[in-house]
């Protein structure tokens, strides 16, 4: 079983930045792959980010992202901490919406509860 805590979410101007964490309660968290999507009012949950695990050297850490966050998102991840970023600059209203993390594994996918990103004018 693994448990995802997503924080970092919040209230910001638009233009503004945010980075969201995402805490995995796993010690298998090296070879998970993970990833961010995110779900505005009224829509799909959508994919943001994705990062690969570090099963590895070739493959860790290689990263896709929508076409709405490439040029203003980042995704990272810290093995030593099992938790996975995402930095996110230049916000526009249409980033709003709540923010999940999501871990792949052999035995499943799993999500996180969501961080609330709400973005203002």
């Amino acid at each position: 079983q693994v448990q995802l805590v997503e924080s970092g979410g919040g209230l910001v101007q638009a233009g503004g930045s945010l980075r969201l964490s995402c805490a995995a309660s796993s010690t298998i968290f090296r070879i998970m792959n993970m990833g961010w999507y995110r779900q505005a009012p009224g829509k799909e949950r959508e994919l943001v980010a994705t990062i690969t695990s570090g099963v590895t050297v070739t493959s860790e850490g290689r990263t896709n992202y929508a076409d709405f966050a490439k040029g203003r998102f980042t995704i990272s991840r810290d093995n030593a901490k099992n938790t996975v970023y995402l930095q996110m600059h230049t916000l526009v209203l249409e980033d709003t919406g709540v923010y999940y993390c999501k871990a792949t594994t052999l035995g499943g996918d799993y999500w996180g509860q969501g961080t609330q990103v709400t973005v203002s004018s």
